[in-house]
């Protein structure tokens, strides 16, 4: 899965297609991302008790994370990412690092 928490993305198919959010919450293992502003839902909820009072409320619902693309934080438009390896040495080891990175620009976006 391309997208992480915080990665602003933008939805490319369903009923809101070409709008822009965050990713609030991923699951990496169902591929599923949950986005700020996208598939909101409408849910009538009792109330428990006095501190939770009952009404509609309107929540996000997780998204396919093949339905959203990456926005580059450098040129700001939607791409797909690739993974680069970075080699960093500290105190004589060699460490590896994947990094994603933008097919666009070549920016490194973590």
């Amino acid at each position: 899965m391309n997208v992480k928490t915080n990665d602003t993305v933008i939805v490319i198919s369903g009923k809101d297609k070409g709008k822009k959010g965050k990713v609030l919450v991923s699951f990496p293992k169902e591929n599923r991302v949950t986005v700020e502003g996208v598939a909101t839902v409408t849910k009538h909820q009792r109330a428990r008790n006095a501190m939770q009072p009952g009404g509609i409320i309107h929540k996000e619902m997780p998204v396919d994370a093949s339905n959203v693309m990456l926005v580059c934080p450098k040129c700001g438009k939607a791409t797909r990412v690739a993974h680069k390896v970075t080699v960093t040495t500290e105190n004589g080891k060699n460490r590896r690092q994947m990094v994603r990175v933008c097919k666009k620009c070549q920016a490194e976006i973590d």
